[in-house]
């Protein structure tokens, strides 16, 4: 399934789908990369602050993907500052 992510509140919504839809508290996260159950919550609650690595590992973990897709190719406009 393809998750477009455009605002830091749509990839919270993201990150906690995808753990949870793998069964995995946050503890259990945080233990494979090697990061603590608080550092988890931090990032899912303010992803916007955590570094791009931290994301993408995170990501990857969970067994999903980052794709950047111009959005000229599927006919959208792209996010507009005030929208972050």
């Amino acid at each position: 399934m393809t998750y477009p992510v455009t605002t830091p509140s749509q990839l919270r919504a993201v990150l906690r789908s995808l753990r949870k839809s793998r069964g995995l508290t946050q503890a259990e996260l945080g233990r494979r990369v090697g990061r603590s159950q608080k550092r988890i919550a931090r990032i899912e609650s303010e992803p916007e602050r955590a570094s791009f690595e931290q994301i993408a590992r995170l990501i990857a973990i969970l067994g999903g993907r980052l794709v950047v897709q111009d959005a000229d190719d599927r006919g959208d406009k792209p996010a507009t500052e005030a929208e972050w």
